[in-house]
């Protein structure tokens, strides 16, 4: 097999809508009650996959889940959708988010040579736990050819797990067997911690890692309090390369030690406190880039427009090109309604190693996929959306009109 990495996005849906509904996301919050325009942000994410399909090779994507989810509203009992917050959740588009849509450890790392996912169950939120069935029907489609992959049930709900975008792995080459990383938080601050030490264990366990190549390490709880609602908001790693903020580990030395002490080739890249705040790393999410491997050699970061327009951090990210190291090209890009709803250019993917020979080619990007995409997007998304509208019958229909056109135009009747 030709093991490659693949980034998955998710088709951002027509029901995206700044509710607020994710608490610790300052983003979301900040941005609640504002319109949305779901056109726009699903074109914006198009226009992400086509430039990493032109520089990088392979991409894929997700379909949004369906949505009102009317059975998550009688869930929660008659007039459910009465209560803006409750009506918001069954709206909500936040699956276009797949860096938490699963866990993926790649075949070199498993006992059975087979590439494992597990869905996030994503409980802490309650408009993201009603996602992980639906996000398992189309792992089981994209990725049904059982000699290659396995695909499990989440992980049971008293456990809080968030997927990848807590899970880093360390390799020589994405086709060799690496070392994962799973970083959790610890309850009890400002903040919740969305992902819980014992869901990492078992999502290692359920894939079949080795314990020598399995690292556990603690998310700093002044990162989560600051806004770091995930790992991935100050931390990303791409082969032998870990980019991350000075303080995105509880114990900074400690992690990077256990790090080492698993895969010896590390190399670290930090940006200290003192040159990018917190805050600041966190406004232009700076560490929710997309750290891949370039073809012609080295790496890329794909970073949000926000990050060229800071000073602080874009002097630094000038300063880091300057010293020819491993990272040798930023490339921004627009995901500017994304962002406002707390999601940059990392949220919006999942990587999977694989063969994409072995995957659903219907899940596989290519220019004329793109250009039905984007199609489909401009004759059917909404160009707006106020949060009064979610009440509206005449926008839910053109919200399920709208993703079944996409369906029926990607040949995916199996998700209608």
């Amino acid at each position: 097999m030709s093991l490659v990495e693949i980034n998955f996005d998710g088709i951002v849906g027509p029901s995206h809508n700044y509710a607020g509904l994710s608490l610790g996301n300052i983003a979301s919050t900040k941005h609640q009650g504002d319109a949305s325009y779901p056109r726009a942000a699903a074109l914006q994410g198009v226009a992400k996959m086509r430039g990493n399909l032109a520089r990088f090779g392979a991409q894929g994507f997700f379909l949004p889940l369906p949505r009102p989810n009317h059975g998550l509203l009688q869930q929660l009992g008659p007039g459910a959708e009465a209560a803006p917050a409750l009506l918001a959740a069954a709206w909500s588009a936040s699956s276009m988010w797949t860096a938490n849509a699963a866990t993926v450890s790649p075949a070199p790392d498993t006992v059975d040579g087979k590439c494992h996912f597990t869905p996030a169950n994503l409980v802490t939120m309650l408009h993201r736990a009603q996602e992980w069935p639906d996000t398992k029907r189309q792992l089981d489609i994209a990725f049904g050819n059982t000699d290659h992959f396995v695909v499990h049930d989440a992980v049971p709900p008293t456990f809080g797990d968030e997927g990848a975008a807590n899970h880093m792995r360390l390799c020589a080459s994405h086709g060799e067997a690496g070392v994962e990383v799973f970083v959790y938080g610890r309850p009890g601050g400002k903040f919740p911690a969305r992902q819980h030490l014992e869901a990492c264990r078992t999502v290692a366990r359920l894939h079949g890692l080795a314990p020598e190549r399995t690292v556990f390490i603690e998310q700093n709880p002044a990162a989560i309090e600051a806004g770091a609602f995930h790992n991935d908001v100050v931390a990303v790693a791409n082969e032998d390369v870990i980019f991350a903020h000075e303080l995105a580990f509880a114990d900074r030395q400690g992690a990077y030690d256990a790090m080492r002490t698993a895969f010896p080739a590390l190399q670290v890249v930090e940006v200290p406190d003192s040159a990018v705040s917190l805050a600041e790393a966190i406004r232009t999410y700076l560490f929710n880039a997309q750290l891949i491997t370039r073809p012609q050699g080295g790496m890329a970061l794909v970073v949000p427009d926000e990050c060229r327009e800071s000073t602080a951090v874009w002097g630094w990210l000038e300063e880091m090109l300057a010293g020819n190291g491993s990272i040798r090209e930023v490339v921004p890009v627009n995901v500017r309604q994304s962002m406002a709803n707390g999601g940059g250019p990392a949220c919006l993917r999942l990587r999977v190693v694989a063969d994409p020979a072995t995957v659903d080619p219907r899940f596989l990007l290519d220019d004329a996929k793109a250009d039905t995409i984007e199609s489909v997007i401009s004759q059917h998304w909404p160009e707006q959306i106020d949060p009064a509208d979610l009440s509206n019958q005449t926008l839910e229909k053109c919200v399920v009109s709208a993703r079944q056109a996409l369906i029926t135009a990607l040949d995916l009747p199996e998700l209608g």
